[in-house]
Protein backbone atom coordinates (compact mmCIF):
# COMPACT_ATOMS: atom_id res chain seq x y z
CA UNK A 1 0.00 0.00 0.00
CA UNK A 2 1.66 3.11 -1.29
CA UNK A 3 1.30 6.73 0.36
CA UNK A 4 -2.20 7.61 -1.87
CA UNK A 5 -3.81 4.52 -1.18
CA UNK A 6 -3.29 5.50 2.43
CA UNK A 7 -4.90 9.00 1.55
CA UNK A 8 -7.32 7.23 -0.22
CA UNK A 9 -8.17 5.05 2.54
CA UNK A 10 -8.21 7.83 4.98
CA UNK A 11 -10.26 10.00 3.22
CA UNK A 12 -12.70 6.95 2.59
CA UNK A 13 -12.90 6.79 6.13
CA UNK A 14 -13.74 9.96 7.05
CA UNK A 15 -16.46 10.31 4.15
CA UNK A 16 -18.04 6.80 6.23
CA UNK A 17 -18.04 8.22 9.17
CA UNK A 18 -19.63 11.53 8.60
CA UNK A 19 -22.19 9.63 6.07
CA UNK A 20 -23.12 7.41 9.47
CA UNK A 21 -23.34 10.69 11.29
CA UNK A 22 -25.37 12.75 8.27
CA UNK A 23 -27.84 9.93 7.95
CA UNK A 24 -28.41 9.38 11.91
CA UNK A 25 -29.24 12.99 12.25
CA UNK A 26 -31.53 13.50 9.74
CA UNK A 27 -32.91 9.81 10.75
CA UNK A 28 -33.54 11.91 14.71
CA UNK A 29 -34.74 15.24 13.45
CA UNK A 30 -37.73 13.25 10.92
CA UNK A 31 -38.48 11.67 14.28
CA UNK A 32 -39.02 15.25 16.03
CA UNK A 33 -38.15 13.46 19.70
CA UNK A 34 -41.04 10.84 19.21
CA UNK A 35 -38.37 8.05 19.07
CA UNK A 36 -37.07 9.39 22.78
CA UNK A 37 -40.25 9.34 23.96
CA UNK A 38 -41.61 6.44 23.04
CA UNK A 39 -38.51 4.91 24.78
CA UNK A 40 -39.39 7.03 27.94
CA UNK A 41 -42.78 5.89 27.88
CA UNK A 42 -43.56 2.62 25.93
CA UNK A 43 -41.28 0.40 28.45
CA UNK A 44 -43.87 -1.37 30.72
CA UNK A 45 -42.54 -4.62 30.00
CA UNK A 46 -39.37 -6.48 28.92
CA UNK A 47 -40.73 -7.64 25.48
CA UNK A 48 -42.12 -4.45 24.65
CA UNK A 49 -38.05 -2.73 25.77
CA UNK A 50 -36.82 -5.15 23.73
CA UNK A 51 -39.11 -4.71 20.74
CA UNK A 52 -38.57 -0.64 21.54
CA UNK A 53 -34.94 -1.28 21.83
CA UNK A 54 -34.82 -3.04 18.11
CA UNK A 55 -36.79 -0.39 16.30
CA UNK A 56 -35.19 2.62 17.69
CA UNK A 57 -31.52 1.36 16.85
CA UNK A 58 -32.90 0.06 14.11
CA UNK A 59 -34.11 3.71 12.79
CA UNK A 60 -31.18 5.64 13.97
CA UNK A 61 -28.63 3.11 13.07
CA UNK A 62 -26.47 3.41 16.13
CA UNK A 63 -26.52 1.38 19.54
CA UNK A 64 -23.93 3.98 20.95
CA UNK A 65 -26.73 6.57 20.51
CA UNK A 66 -29.65 4.44 22.49
CA UNK A 67 -27.60 3.98 25.06
CA UNK A 68 -26.66 6.96 25.59
CA UNK A 69 -30.18 8.26 25.83
CA UNK A 70 -30.98 5.44 28.79
CA UNK A 71 -28.32 6.94 30.63
CA UNK A 72 -29.73 10.31 30.22
CA UNK A 73 -33.58 8.81 30.77
CA UNK A 74 -32.35 6.76 34.11
CA UNK A 75 -29.79 10.08 35.33
CA UNK A 76 -32.85 12.66 35.12
CA UNK A 77 -35.18 9.75 36.43
CA UNK A 78 -37.40 9.46 33.75
CA UNK A 79 -36.71 5.59 33.77
CA UNK A 80 -35.58 2.85 36.34
CA UNK A 81 -32.79 0.82 35.51
CA UNK A 82 -34.88 -2.34 35.45
CA UNK A 83 -36.18 -1.08 32.66
CA UNK A 84 -33.31 -0.29 30.58
CA UNK A 85 -31.83 -3.68 30.10
CA UNK A 86 -34.52 -5.28 27.63
CA UNK A 87 -34.19 -2.32 25.82
CA UNK A 88 -29.92 -3.00 25.39
CA UNK A 89 -30.59 -6.33 24.03
CA UNK A 90 -33.02 -5.05 21.89
CA UNK A 91 -30.57 -1.99 20.90
CA UNK A 92 -27.82 -5.03 19.96
CA UNK A 93 -29.37 -6.97 17.61
CA UNK A 94 -30.93 -3.15 16.15
CA UNK A 95 -27.66 -1.79 15.13
CA UNK A 96 -26.92 -5.00 12.82
CA UNK A 97 -29.13 -3.01 10.55
CA UNK A 98 -26.05 -1.08 8.67
CA UNK A 99 -24.37 -4.46 8.14
CA UNK A 100 -26.96 -5.59 5.97
CA UNK A 101 -27.53 -2.35 4.25
CA UNK A 102 -23.70 -2.49 3.76
CA UNK A 103 -23.73 -5.73 2.47
CA UNK A 104 -25.37 -4.88 -1.43
CA UNK A 105 -22.20 -3.48 -2.06
CA UNK A 106 -21.23 -7.02 -2.06
CA UNK A 107 -23.82 -8.08 -4.97
CA UNK A 108 -21.97 -8.82 -8.33
CA UNK A 109 -23.29 -9.84 -11.72
CA UNK A 110 -23.86 -7.95 -14.84
CA UNK A 111 -27.87 -8.73 -14.96
CA UNK A 112 -29.14 -5.02 -14.85
CA UNK A 113 -31.36 -5.81 -11.79
CA UNK A 114 -28.35 -6.83 -10.39
CA UNK A 115 -26.84 -3.63 -11.23
CA UNK A 116 -29.26 -1.45 -10.22
CA UNK A 117 -29.40 -2.83 -6.59
CA UNK A 118 -25.39 -2.50 -6.19
CA UNK A 119 -24.65 0.93 -4.22
CA UNK A 120 -22.58 2.32 -6.60
CA UNK A 121 -25.38 2.31 -8.67
CA UNK A 122 -28.43 3.65 -7.03
CA UNK A 123 -26.07 6.37 -4.35
CA UNK A 124 -25.89 8.74 -6.91
CA UNK A 125 -29.27 8.97 -7.64
CA UNK A 126 -30.11 9.41 -4.09
CA UNK A 127 -27.25 11.88 -3.54
CA UNK A 128 -29.20 14.41 -6.75
CA UNK A 129 -32.64 13.47 -5.16
CA UNK A 130 -30.62 14.61 -1.61
CA UNK A 131 -29.82 17.55 -2.55
CA UNK A 132 -33.17 18.37 -4.79
CA UNK A 133 -34.99 18.06 -1.96
CA UNK A 134 -32.63 20.19 0.66
CA UNK A 135 -32.31 23.09 -1.94
CA UNK A 136 -35.83 23.51 -3.50
CA UNK A 137 -37.83 22.59 -0.10
CA UNK A 138 -38.67 25.16 2.64
CA UNK A 139 -40.12 22.58 4.77
CA UNK A 140 -37.85 20.74 7.74
CA UNK A 141 -39.52 17.47 7.25
CA UNK A 142 -38.38 17.77 3.53
CA UNK A 143 -34.71 18.75 4.36
CA UNK A 144 -34.75 15.95 7.08
CA UNK A 145 -35.38 13.13 3.90
CA UNK A 146 -32.55 15.25 1.77
CA UNK A 147 -30.20 14.91 4.80
CA UNK A 148 -30.62 10.94 5.16
CA UNK A 149 -30.53 10.32 1.15
CA UNK A 150 -27.10 12.58 1.15
CA UNK A 151 -25.90 10.73 3.94
CA UNK A 152 -26.69 7.19 2.89
CA UNK A 153 -24.72 8.25 -0.13
CA UNK A 154 -21.98 9.68 1.19
CA UNK A 155 -21.69 6.52 3.26
CA UNK A 156 -21.22 4.66 0.54
CA UNK A 157 -18.76 6.40 -1.47
CA UNK A 158 -16.52 6.06 1.36
CA UNK A 159 -17.35 2.53 1.87
CA UNK A 160 -16.22 2.16 -1.75
CA UNK A 161 -13.04 4.26 -1.43
CA UNK A 162 -11.74 2.34 1.26
CA UNK A 163 -12.24 -0.92 -0.76
CA UNK A 164 -10.51 0.32 -3.79
CA UNK A 165 -7.91 1.90 -1.50
CA UNK A 166 -7.11 -1.44 0.08
CA UNK A 167 -7.37 -3.78 -3.35
CA UNK A 168 -3.63 -4.19 -3.28
CA UNK A 169 -3.31 -5.91 0.30
CA UNK A 170 -4.52 -9.51 -0.64
CA UNK A 171 -0.75 -9.70 -2.27
CA UNK A 172 0.80 -8.01 0.59
CA UNK A 173 2.32 -10.22 2.46
CA UNK A 174 2.99 -8.25 5.55
CA UNK A 175 -1.13 -7.60 6.06
CA UNK A 176 -1.59 -11.75 5.46
CA UNK A 177 1.25 -12.13 8.66
CA UNK A 178 -0.92 -9.80 10.66
CA UNK A 179 -4.23 -11.34 9.69
CA UNK A 180 -2.82 -14.54 10.55
CA UNK A 181 -1.81 -12.71 14.10
CA UNK A 182 -4.95 -11.57 14.71
CA UNK A 183 -6.76 -15.38 14.48
CA UNK A 184 -5.58 -15.51 17.87
CA UNK A 185 -9.00 -15.58 19.47
CA UNK A 186 -7.80 -12.86 22.42
CA UNK A 187 -5.36 -10.92 19.69
CA UNK A 188 -8.61 -10.58 17.66
CA UNK A 189 -11.41 -9.62 20.34
CA UNK A 190 -8.33 -6.89 21.89
CA UNK A 191 -8.31 -5.61 18.25
CA UNK A 192 -11.67 -4.89 17.65
CA UNK A 193 -12.60 -3.51 20.98
CA UNK A 194 -10.02 -1.10 20.58
CA UNK A 195 -10.55 -0.32 17.17
CA UNK A 196 -14.66 0.25 17.84
CA UNK A 197 -13.32 2.21 20.72
CA UNK A 198 -11.60 4.47 19.27
CA UNK A 199 -14.48 5.28 16.35
CA UNK A 200 -17.14 4.70 18.82
CA UNK A 201 -19.21 2.88 16.63
CA UNK A 202 -19.62 -0.93 16.35
CA UNK A 203 -21.64 -0.01 12.80
CA UNK A 204 -18.86 2.02 11.67
CA UNK A 205 -16.12 -0.77 12.58
CA UNK A 206 -18.05 -3.50 11.63
CA UNK A 207 -18.94 -1.52 7.72
CA UNK A 208 -15.46 -0.89 8.02
CA UNK A 209 -14.04 -5.04 7.98
CA UNK A 210 -17.04 -5.46 5.60
CA UNK A 211 -15.00 -3.09 3.47
CA UNK A 212 -11.53 -4.87 3.77
CA UNK A 213 -13.21 -7.83 3.13
CA UNK A 214 -14.14 -6.64 -0.34
CA UNK A 215 -10.07 -7.44 -0.92
CA UNK A 216 -11.20 -11.38 -0.57
CA UNK A 217 -8.29 -11.58 2.24
CA UNK A 218 -9.86 -11.39 5.05
CA UNK A 219 -10.35 -15.27 6.64
CA UNK A 220 -13.05 -16.33 9.10
CA UNK A 221 -10.53 -17.09 11.65
CA UNK A 222 -9.79 -13.12 11.22
CA UNK A 223 -13.17 -11.96 11.01
CA UNK A 224 -14.77 -14.08 13.61
CA UNK A 225 -13.19 -12.84 17.01
CA UNK A 226 -12.73 -9.02 15.47
CA UNK A 227 -16.23 -8.87 15.55
CA UNK A 228 -17.17 -10.38 18.81
CA UNK A 229 -14.13 -7.83 19.95
CA UNK A 230 -16.21 -4.66 18.06
CA UNK A 231 -19.02 -5.88 20.36
CA UNK A 232 -17.68 -4.97 23.32
CA UNK A 233 -15.97 -1.92 22.51
CA UNK A 234 -18.87 -0.97 21.65
CA UNK A 235 -19.20 -0.13 25.01
CA UNK A 236 -17.39 3.05 25.44
CA UNK A 237 -19.77 5.68 24.90
CA UNK A 238 -21.89 4.91 27.35
CA UNK A 239 -19.40 4.76 29.81
CA UNK A 240 -17.62 7.96 28.77
CA UNK A 241 -21.15 9.06 28.70
CA UNK A 242 -22.27 8.06 32.48
CA UNK A 243 -18.87 9.60 33.75
CA UNK A 244 -20.97 12.61 34.88
CA UNK A 245 -24.44 11.16 35.72
CA UNK A 246 -25.28 10.08 38.99
CA UNK A 247 -24.98 5.96 40.76
CA UNK A 248 -28.15 5.00 38.43
CA UNK A 249 -26.89 6.44 34.99
CA UNK A 250 -23.27 4.53 36.20
CA UNK A 251 -25.22 1.26 36.27
CA UNK A 252 -26.70 1.24 33.09
CA UNK A 253 -23.11 1.69 31.24
CA UNK A 254 -22.15 -1.12 33.78
CA UNK A 255 -25.38 -3.44 32.54
CA UNK A 256 -24.69 -2.36 28.92
CA UNK A 257 -21.00 -3.33 29.13
CA UNK A 258 -21.72 -7.07 31.38
CA UNK A 259 -24.52 -7.73 28.59
CA UNK A 260 -21.43 -7.54 25.69
CA UNK A 261 -18.92 -9.11 27.26
CA UNK A 262 -20.86 -11.98 29.13
CA UNK A 263 -22.55 -12.50 25.57
CA UNK A 264 -18.84 -12.36 23.83
CA UNK A 265 -17.55 -14.71 26.77
CA UNK A 266 -20.20 -17.83 26.46
CA UNK A 267 -20.49 -17.27 22.21
CA UNK A 268 -16.47 -17.32 21.75
CA UNK A 269 -15.91 -19.94 24.61
CA UNK A 270 -18.72 -22.76 23.29
CA UNK A 271 -17.79 -21.93 19.48
CA UNK A 272 -14.11 -22.48 19.83
CA UNK A 273 -14.39 -25.46 21.81
CA UNK A 274 -16.88 -26.51 19.41
CA UNK A 275 -14.65 -26.09 16.48
CA UNK A 276 -11.94 -27.55 18.28
CA UNK A 277 -14.00 -30.95 18.77
CA UNK A 278 -15.41 -30.64 15.14
CA UNK A 279 -13.00 -28.77 13.19
CA UNK A 280 -14.85 -26.26 11.28
CA UNK A 281 -13.72 -25.95 7.46
CA UNK A 282 -14.48 -22.24 7.29
CA UNK A 283 -11.49 -21.76 10.38
CA UNK A 284 -8.57 -23.84 8.76
CA UNK A 285 -7.70 -19.94 7.21
CA UNK A 286 -8.49 -20.65 4.06
CA UNK A 287 -11.84 -19.50 3.75
CA UNK A 288 -12.53 -15.69 3.10
CA UNK A 289 -15.46 -13.98 4.35
CA UNK A 290 -17.84 -12.04 2.24
CA UNK A 291 -19.48 -8.80 2.73
CA UNK A 292 -22.36 -10.36 3.40
CA UNK A 293 -21.09 -12.88 5.62
CA UNK A 294 -19.87 -10.56 8.26
CA UNK A 295 -23.49 -9.13 8.15
CA UNK A 296 -24.34 -12.52 8.63
CA UNK A 297 -21.96 -13.66 11.84
CA UNK A 298 -22.70 -9.83 13.34
CA UNK A 299 -26.29 -10.57 13.67
CA UNK A 300 -26.09 -14.42 14.73
CA UNK A 301 -23.78 -13.08 17.63
CA UNK A 302 -26.32 -10.62 18.93
CA UNK A 303 -29.33 -13.18 18.33
CA UNK A 304 -27.92 -15.61 20.20
CA UNK A 305 -26.63 -13.60 23.18
CA UNK A 306 -30.20 -11.73 23.46
CA UNK A 307 -31.45 -15.63 23.62
CA UNK A 308 -28.94 -16.54 26.49
CA UNK A 309 -29.35 -12.92 28.47
CA UNK A 310 -32.80 -12.03 28.11
CA UNK A 311 -34.39 -14.25 31.03
CA UNK A 312 -31.09 -13.17 33.25
CA UNK A 313 -32.08 -9.13 33.24
CA UNK A 314 -33.05 -9.00 36.69
CA UNK A 315 -29.54 -10.73 37.66
CA UNK A 316 -27.46 -8.12 35.25
CA UNK A 317 -29.42 -5.17 37.31
CA UNK A 318 -27.98 -7.13 40.27
CA UNK A 319 -24.23 -7.68 39.02
CA UNK A 320 -24.30 -3.61 38.00
CA UNK A 321 -25.89 -2.87 41.60
CA UNK A 322 -23.37 -4.73 43.23
CA UNK A 323 -20.57 -3.49 41.38
CA UNK A 324 -21.28 0.21 41.28
CA UNK A 325 -22.12 1.06 45.17
CA UNK A 326 -24.00 4.21 46.49
CA UNK A 327 -27.18 5.00 48.00
CA UNK A 328 -30.31 5.65 46.35
CA UNK A 329 -30.42 9.54 45.49
CA UNK A 330 -33.15 11.57 45.66
CA UNK A 331 -34.94 13.09 42.34
CA UNK A 332 -33.54 16.14 41.56
CA UNK A 333 -35.87 18.27 39.95
CA UNK A 334 -34.06 19.71 37.42
CA UNK A 335 -32.56 16.11 36.45
CA UNK A 336 -34.32 16.24 33.28
CA UNK A 337 -32.29 18.99 32.19
CA UNK A 338 -29.53 17.24 30.77
CA UNK A 339 -27.42 18.11 28.51
CA UNK A 340 -27.50 14.70 27.47
CA UNK A 341 -29.98 15.54 25.31
CA UNK A 342 -29.05 18.17 24.20
CA UNK A 343 -27.61 16.02 20.82
CA UNK A 344 -31.62 15.16 20.75
CA UNK A 345 -33.14 19.10 20.43
CA UNK A 346 -36.72 17.96 20.53
CA UNK A 347 -36.90 16.19 23.14
CA UNK A 348 -34.83 18.12 25.38
CA UNK A 349 -37.74 20.92 23.82
CA UNK A 350 -40.20 18.71 25.45
CA UNK A 351 -38.54 17.96 28.74
CA UNK A 352 -37.65 21.88 29.34
CA UNK A 353 -41.41 22.33 28.53
CA UNK A 354 -42.46 19.69 31.21
CA UNK A 355 -40.25 21.69 34.07
CA UNK A 356 -41.81 25.46 32.76
CA UNK A 357 -45.33 23.35 33.28
CA UNK A 358 -44.28 22.30 37.03
CA UNK A 359 -42.74 25.90 37.48
CA UNK A 360 -46.49 26.93 36.70
CA UNK A 361 -48.02 25.01 39.34
CA UNK A 362 -45.67 26.10 41.56
CA UNK A 363 -46.18 29.93 40.84
CA UNK A 364 -50.51 29.38 40.70
CA UNK A 365 -50.16 27.69 44.24
CA UNK A 366 -48.58 30.93 45.58
CA UNK A 367 -50.86 32.97 43.73
CA UNK A 368 -53.85 31.60 45.50
CA UNK A 369 -52.90 30.88 48.73
CA UNK A 370 -51.58 34.62 48.79
CA UNK A 371 -55.11 35.71 47.89
CA UNK A 372 -56.37 33.50 50.72
CA UNK A 373 -53.87 34.98 53.14
CA UNK A 374 -55.83 38.31 52.35
CA UNK A 375 -58.97 36.79 54.39
CA UNK A 376 -57.39 34.33 56.98
CA UNK A 377 -53.54 35.04 57.39
CA UNK A 378 -51.62 32.46 58.24
CA UNK A 379 -47.56 32.40 58.70
CA UNK A 380 -47.04 29.18 57.90
CA UNK A 381 -48.55 30.09 54.75
CA UNK A 382 -46.79 32.86 54.05
CA UNK A 383 -43.26 31.16 55.04
CA UNK A 384 -44.35 28.63 52.17
CA UNK A 385 -45.47 31.20 49.47
CA UNK A 386 -41.59 33.13 50.10
CA UNK A 387 -40.29 29.47 49.51
CA UNK A 388 -42.24 29.02 46.52
CA UNK A 389 -40.85 32.13 45.38
CA UNK A 390 -37.15 30.90 46.10
CA UNK A 391 -37.79 27.63 43.93
CA UNK A 392 -39.48 29.74 40.98
CA UNK A 393 -36.23 32.00 40.42
CA UNK A 394 -33.84 28.73 40.87
CA UNK A 395 -36.61 27.14 37.63
CA UNK A 396 -35.72 30.58 35.72
CA UNK A 397 -32.16 30.20 36.17
CA UNK A 398 -31.71 26.26 35.49
CA UNK A 399 -34.79 26.33 32.57
CA UNK A 400 -33.16 29.94 30.98
CA UNK A 401 -29.70 28.95 30.77
CA UNK A 402 -30.67 25.37 29.34
CA UNK A 403 -33.19 26.87 26.74
CA UNK A 404 -30.36 28.80 25.96
CA UNK A 405 -28.11 25.48 25.51
CA UNK A 406 -30.71 24.38 23.27
CA UNK A 407 -30.98 27.35 20.92
CA UNK A 408 -27.42 27.21 20.24
CA UNK A 409 -28.32 23.77 18.28
CA UNK A 410 -29.29 23.11 14.99
CA UNK A 411 -33.34 23.34 15.52
CA UNK A 412 -36.32 22.92 12.99
CA UNK A 413 -38.94 25.88 12.88
CA UNK A 414 -41.59 23.90 14.85
CA UNK A 415 -38.77 23.75 18.04
CA UNK A 416 -37.44 27.17 17.43
CA UNK A 417 -40.47 28.43 17.91
CA UNK A 418 -40.87 26.18 21.06
CA UNK A 419 -37.64 27.24 22.47
CA UNK A 420 -38.33 31.15 21.81
CA UNK A 421 -42.30 30.96 23.88
CA UNK A 422 -40.84 29.22 26.33
CA UNK A 423 -37.95 31.84 27.05
CA UNK A 424 -40.48 34.43 27.54
CA UNK A 425 -43.16 32.12 29.33
CA UNK A 426 -40.18 31.66 32.08
CA UNK A 427 -40.01 35.03 32.48
CA UNK A 428 -43.60 36.16 32.98
CA UNK A 429 -44.00 33.41 35.12
CA UNK A 430 -41.03 34.38 37.66
CA UNK A 431 -42.65 37.81 37.88
CA UNK A 432 -45.80 36.38 38.34
CA UNK A 433 -44.14 34.73 41.85
CA UNK A 434 -43.03 37.69 42.22
CA UNK A 435 -46.46 39.25 43.15
CA UNK A 436 -47.51 37.05 45.00
CA UNK A 437 -44.89 37.22 47.87
CA UNK A 438 -45.92 41.03 47.34
CA UNK A 439 -49.73 39.83 48.41
CA UNK A 440 -48.40 37.85 50.90
CA UNK A 441 -46.67 40.75 52.24
CA UNK A 442 -49.53 43.23 52.02
CA UNK A 443 -51.91 40.51 53.65
CA UNK A 444 -48.63 40.32 56.99
CA UNK A 445 -48.98 44.40 56.78
CA UNK A 446 -53.10 44.19 57.13
CA UNK A 447 -52.69 41.55 60.13
CA UNK A 448 -49.62 42.68 62.09
CA UNK A 449 -51.10 46.66 62.01
CA UNK A 450 -54.65 44.51 62.38
CA UNK A 451 -56.01 46.86 59.92
CA UNK A 452 -59.88 46.54 59.05
CA UNK A 453 -60.85 48.05 55.43
CA UNK A 454 -64.71 48.92 55.04
CA UNK A 455 -66.60 45.48 54.13
CA UNK A 456 -67.55 47.27 50.34
CA UNK A 457 -63.50 47.28 50.00
CA UNK A 458 -63.53 43.43 51.55
CA UNK A 459 -66.26 42.34 48.97
CA UNK A 460 -64.32 44.35 46.22
CA UNK A 461 -61.13 42.44 46.83
CA UNK A 462 -62.63 39.32 46.76
CA UNK A 463 -64.14 39.72 43.43
CA UNK A 464 -60.91 40.98 42.19
CA UNK A 465 -59.30 37.93 44.05
CA UNK A 466 -61.25 35.49 42.38
CA UNK A 467 -60.92 37.15 38.98
CA UNK A 468 -57.32 36.53 39.50
CA UNK A 469 -57.42 33.13 40.47
CA UNK A 470 -59.50 32.12 37.98
CA UNK A 471 -56.90 33.76 35.00
CA UNK A 472 -53.99 32.50 36.22
CA UNK A 473 -55.68 28.53 36.62
CA UNK A 474 -56.62 29.45 32.85
CA UNK A 475 -53.68 30.50 32.19
CA UNK A 476 -51.48 26.93 33.85
CA UNK A 477 -54.38 24.97 32.52
CA UNK A 478 -53.37 26.34 28.54
CA UNK A 479 -49.82 25.92 29.08
CA UNK A 480 -49.90 22.54 30.41
CA UNK A 481 -52.03 21.26 27.87
CA UNK A 482 -51.03 23.45 24.75
CA UNK A 483 -54.69 24.33 24.43
CA UNK A 484 -55.60 27.28 22.48
CA UNK A 485 -58.94 27.80 23.32
CA UNK A 486 -58.23 28.07 27.13
CA UNK A 487 -55.40 30.47 25.87
CA UNK A 488 -58.25 32.76 24.10
CA UNK A 489 -59.90 33.17 27.65
CA UNK A 490 -57.14 34.88 28.89
CA UNK A 491 -57.35 38.42 27.35
CA UNK A 492 -61.28 38.99 27.67
CA UNK A 493 -60.60 38.37 31.34
CA UNK A 494 -57.38 40.54 31.64
CA UNK A 495 -59.38 43.50 30.14
CA UNK A 496 -62.01 42.62 33.01
CA UNK A 497 -59.42 42.67 35.57
CA UNK A 498 -58.03 46.32 34.44
CA UNK A 499 -61.60 47.39 34.52
CA UNK A 500 -61.94 46.17 37.86
CA UNK A 501 -58.59 48.29 38.87
CA UNK A 502 -59.80 51.30 37.97
CA UNK A 503 -63.59 51.53 39.35
CA UNK A 504 -62.31 49.70 42.96
CA UNK A 505 -59.07 52.76 42.62
CA UNK A 506 -61.92 55.42 41.84
CA UNK A 507 -64.28 54.05 44.50
CA UNK A 508 -61.49 53.99 46.89
CA UNK A 509 -60.54 57.55 46.18
CA UNK A 510 -63.70 58.61 46.91
CA UNK A 511 -63.74 57.04 50.37
CA UNK A 512 -60.60 59.12 50.99
CA UNK A 513 -62.55 62.52 50.18
CA UNK A 514 -65.37 61.35 52.57
CA UNK A 515 -63.19 60.47 55.11
CA UNK A 516 -64.08 56.48 55.44
CA UNK A 517 -60.83 55.31 54.51
CA UNK A 518 -57.49 55.92 56.08
CA UNK A 519 -54.47 57.16 53.33
CA UNK A 520 -52.14 53.56 55.16
CA UNK A 521 -55.33 51.55 54.02
CA UNK A 522 -55.27 53.21 50.28
CA UNK A 523 -51.34 52.69 49.72
CA UNK A 524 -51.99 48.62 51.03
CA UNK A 525 -54.94 48.56 48.79
CA UNK A 526 -52.98 50.43 45.68
CA UNK A 527 -50.05 47.61 46.15
CA UNK A 528 -52.95 44.57 45.99
CA UNK A 529 -54.53 46.10 42.81
CA UNK A 530 -51.07 46.50 40.85
CA UNK A 531 -49.88 42.89 41.97
CA UNK A 532 -53.49 41.57 40.33
CA UNK A 533 -53.28 43.77 37.42
CA UNK A 534 -49.44 42.78 36.33
CA UNK A 535 -50.43 38.94 37.29
CA UNK A 536 -53.03 39.51 34.60
CA UNK A 537 -50.80 41.49 32.28
CA UNK A 538 -48.28 38.51 32.64
CA UNK A 539 -50.99 35.78 31.90
CA UNK A 540 -51.71 37.60 29.12
CA UNK A 541 -48.34 37.49 27.69
CA UNK A 542 -48.19 34.31 28.68
CA UNK A 543 -51.15 33.68 26.40
CA UNK A 544 -50.25 35.69 23.70
CA UNK A 545 -47.22 33.05 23.57
CA UNK A 546 -49.24 30.18 23.46
CA UNK A 547 -51.64 31.82 20.45
CA UNK A 548 -49.24 34.10 18.13
CA UNK A 549 -46.84 31.13 17.10
CA UNK A 550 -49.93 29.11 15.32
CA UNK A 551 -50.93 32.53 13.50
CA UNK A 552 -48.19 32.56 10.54
CA UNK A 553 -48.91 35.95 10.01
CA UNK A 554 -49.13 37.20 13.07
CA UNK A 555 -46.83 39.02 15.44
CA UNK A 556 -46.83 38.43 19.47
CA UNK A 557 -47.23 42.01 19.96
CA UNK A 558 -50.32 42.38 17.19
CA UNK A 559 -52.28 39.65 18.90
CA UNK A 560 -54.42 42.25 20.76
CA UNK A 561 -55.48 44.04 18.60
CA UNK A 562 -56.20 40.70 16.83
CA UNK A 563 -58.25 39.65 18.74
CA UNK A 564 -60.38 42.82 19.65
CA UNK A 565 -60.99 42.90 15.31
CA UNK A 566 -60.88 39.91 13.99
CA UNK A 567 -62.15 38.10 16.96
CA UNK A 568 -64.28 40.63 18.28
CA UNK A 569 -67.87 38.58 18.73
CA UNK A 570 -65.81 35.97 20.93
CA UNK A 571 -64.18 38.09 22.85
CA UNK A 572 -66.97 40.40 23.62
CA UNK A 573 -69.00 37.40 24.21
CA UNK A 574 -66.38 35.97 26.37
CA UNK A 575 -65.92 39.43 28.44
CA UNK A 576 -69.07 39.92 28.60
CA UNK A 577 -69.38 36.68 30.72
CA UNK A 578 -66.44 37.13 32.81
CA UNK A 579 -68.00 40.74 33.28
CA UNK A 580 -71.31 39.66 34.93
CA UNK A 581 -69.37 36.67 36.17
CA UNK A 582 -67.21 39.38 38.21
CA UNK A 583 -69.10 42.54 39.00
CA UNK A 584 -68.71 45.23 41.84
CA UNK A 585 -71.28 46.99 43.49
CA UNK A 586 -71.87 50.61 42.86
CA UNK A 587 -69.28 53.11 45.81
CA UNK A 588 -71.54 53.86 48.87
CA UNK A 589 -71.89 57.60 49.43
Amino acid sequence: MDLFSVLTLLGGLALFLYGMELMGDGLKKLAGGRLEMFLAKLTSNRFKGFLLGLSVTAIIQSSSATTVMLVGFVNSGIMKLSQTISIILGANIGTTVTAWLLSLTGINGENFILRLVKPESFSPILAVIGIIMIMANSSDQKKNIGSILIGFAILMFGMDMMSGSMEGLKESESFSRMLVMFSNPVMGIIVGTLFTAIIQSSSASVGILQALSLTGAIPYSTAIPIILGQNIGTTITPVLSSITGNVQAKRVAASCVYIKMIGVIIVATAFYILNAIFKFPIMDGNMNVSVLTIAIIHTLFNIISTIILMPFCDKIEKLAKVTIKGEKQEKDIFATLDDRFLSMPSFAVEKCRDVVCEMAEITKKGVIEATELLHKYDKSIASRIKEWEGEVDKYEDKTSSYLVKISSRELNSKDSIEVTRLLHSVGDIERISDHSVNIMRAAKEIHEKNIVFPDKVTDDMKVMGSAVKEIIEITSKALYSDDLEEAKKVEPLDQLIDKLKHKIKNNQVQRLRDGACTVEMGFILSDLLIAYERIAGHCSNIAVSLIAPNNEALETHDYLSHVKNDDENDFVEKYNMYKKKYSLKKAEK
